[in-house]
């Protein structure tokens, strides 16, 4: 092994050690010593509206509003057996549990949002939303 390979593997052990360090110091100050092996409830901070007044119905969403989410438009759903599936090819025709013309469900994470129809735009296939469902709805569907 060349002098410049040895340099090269211990400068690469070096900055692991280093890491290991860090990520040490990093777990000590996040999970105090004290509560390892033991739980306690975790704090939180409210969210509260720009001007800082909490219970005034507002909600701070600046927080969230860069997290991505998978939007996806669903036109209908069937099941079939393994051996069915394993049989399909090329030109077969899956048979759904929606009518012609019904509009399509969207689906942010799996939830149902809205319903729309479909569009061409530019070439493109897109998603005219016809009905959104309310908050309250969603929220209802979630304990299902």
């Amino acid at each position: 092994m060349s002098d410049t390979d040895k340099d090269a593997n211990q400068a690469l052990a070096d900055e692991w050690a280093a890491a290991m360090e860090e990520q040490d110091v990093v777990e000590e100050s996040v999970i105090p010593a004290s509560t390892i092996g033991g739980a306690e409830s975790a704090q939180f901070q409210e969210l509260t509206s720009e001007s800082g007044k909490s219970g005034s119905g507002e909600v701070q969403l600046d927080a969230i509003l860069d997290v991505p989410v998978t939007i996806s438009m669903e036109i209908g759903r069937t099941q079939i057996s393994i051996r069915n599936l394993l049989q399909l090819n090329q030109g077969s025709v899956v048979e759904l549990d929606r009518l012609a013309g019904e509009p399509m469900d969207v689906l942010v994470n799996g939830t149902l949002i809205a319903k729309g129809e479909v569009v061409v735009v530019n070439e493109k296939f897109g998603i005219r939303l016809t009905d959104i469902i309310s908050p309250a709805d969603r929220v209802r569907r979630l304990g299902k």
